[in-house]
């Protein structure tokens, strides 16, 4: 029985089967390969670990993709025109998975975001942990879009988001970036010893890295052709409203700790500055409790 069935088989379908097959095989020893020469460093952990990972996975997928439809070629080409019908309703049916594909493509394209990087995509913000062609997972980062602790929530994009929505990259600075801090007074505080305390404790806590950061921010110019900014605490002044004072702390930052920067730099203010009405003290501290 299994003597006829072959030799009822087209001898070309039982040649492309048997390169198809050979193509996996290769495709799963060089993933075997690049894991042991890639990943098995000891050197090699965390995300770049997980990022080096995704980009070999992702890119035997797209090799093996290719592969298979190089070996079919001449099989399809035969059938291009009784599916061409075929083809169409599968178009149309399949809109959103091939939505997904174009979206995947457009992000590997453009690089507009990799493994590690913290990002808000789709009304979703937070550090990305997995891509792939259809879809991205996010590790949720809230709440609000000040805060930068994790909530326990892994969230699926798909790719498809990228065609129709902004995608904001907080990591694309890489190593360091230039962080915000809001600190909110009324009119009746006194702003310049806030701004001397804030300065201050700044300086202090950014001095380990304030050097390194200027580096890095000069090479990122001569990459991206922008004038690199300026990486010294600065803080300027907004007036939300009649009576408010909001002081904007503009620091520098390693882009993983930001949140244990900011609640170091808050600290040393709220021990030694005195707020004029205790009702603003309150407000501060809510407002630092959201970045937990």
């Amino acid at each position: 029985m299994v003597e006829s069935f072959f030799a009822s088989l087209d001898p070309s379908i039982l040649r492309y089967s048997l390169g198809t097959t050979f193509l996996i095989v290769v495709v799963m020893l060089i993933r075997m390969l690049l894991h042991r020469a890639f990943l098995g460093r000891s050197d090699i952990v965390g995300e770049t670990r997980r990022r080096r990972a995704v980009n070999i996975r992702n890119a035997l997928l797209i090799l093996l993709i290719f592969g298979v439809i190089l070996i079919w070629a001449p099989h399809i080409q035969t059938l291009a025109v009784s599916l061409l019908a075929i083809a169409v309703a599968l178009a149309i049916a399949t809109k959103e998975l091939i939505d997904c594909i174009s979206g995947g493509a457009v992000r590997m394209v453009n690089g507009v975001y990799s493994v590690g990087d913290r990002i808000e995509m789709g009304g979703v913000r937070g550090n990305v942990v997995d891509v792939n062609l259809l879809s991205t997972t996010i590790l949720e980062i809230g709440p609000g879009q000040t805060s930068h602790q994790y909530t326990g929530r892994a969230m699926t994009v798909p790719n498809s988001v990228l065609l129709r929505n902004t995608v904001i990259n907080e990591s694309y600075s890489r190593e360091y970036r230039l962080h915000i801090i809001t600190v909110p007074l009324s009119t009746a505080d006194d702003w310049r010893e806030a701004e001397r305390i804030l300065l201050e404790a700044a300086n202090e806590e950014c001095q380990l890295f304030i050097e390194k950061a200027k580096e890095h921010m000069k090479k990122l110019e001569g990459r991206t052709w922008l004038d690199a900014p300026s990486v010294e605490p600065r803080v300027t002044f907004h007036l939300p409203e009649p009576g408010r004072i909001n002081l904007l702390l503009r620091i520098p930052c390693p882009t993983r700790i930001p949140s244990r920067l900011e609640q170091a730099i808050l600290r040393r203010f709220l021990s030694q500055f005195r707020f004029v009405d205790p009702s603003n003290f309150d407000t501060l501290s809510s407002r630092s409790k959201e970045a937990f």
